[in-house]
């Protein structure tokens, strides 16, 4: 019975670091709850991104806990900002919209930096939106429609004000 309490902690661990908006497997039959958001988290710190011309002001979702709770219960999305997931390792990501009551688009950038994939997302979808590549390490999500109204196509990379994402928050690890 230790081997399946281990097992459990293990797989629950591994579910809490995929990713906020993640559609993750329900728990094991363990009973093991998860840490599921209940409130909006308080605002994240924040840093400038340049997509191109185009410029957005970023809360960073770091952390575990940042990541899981991403914009859920969040009922006023600005059109100049929007959230930066840092994933912990390249992934083939999948975001949901789960207590997230406004749309929002979300782009998935590669440990480069390079937009591969921009993608809508409809509120309170629980249905996962799943990467077409298992190279994704950063996810944006902004106010529905941003990426269209400011011209920023996939391929397109996304820098900070400290330089590349592969510098600003991969080196450091």
């Amino acid at each position: 019975m230790k081997w399946f309490a281990c097992f459990s902690v293990v797989v629950a661990g591994m579910a809490l670091w995929s990713g906020c908006k993640k559609a993750v497997s329900p728990p094991p039959a363990s009973g093991f709850d998860l840490y599921e958001p209940k409130a909006a988290q308080p605002r994240l710190q924040t840093m400038k991104l340049w997509l191109g011309p185009a410029e957005i002001t970023a809360e960073l979702a770091l952390t575990p806990i940042q990541i899981e709770t991403g914009m859920m219960f969040r009922t006023n999305v600005v059109e100049t900002e929007g959230m930066l997931f840092v994933l912990p390792y390249p992934q083939r990501a999948s975001f949901w919209m789960k207590n997230c009551p406004k749309p929002l688009t979300c782009a998935y950038i590669d440990p480069q930096g390079v937009i591969r994939e921009i993608r809508d997302m409809e509120p309170f979808n629980t249905n996962a939106i799943v990467a077409g590549s298992d190279s994704i390490q950063f996810v944006l999500e902004t106010a529905r429609g941003w990426f269209q109204r400011n011209q920023v196509p996939t391929g397109a990379v996304v820098r900070t004000e400290r330089g590349s994402l592969a510098d600003t928050f991969l080196r450091q690890r």
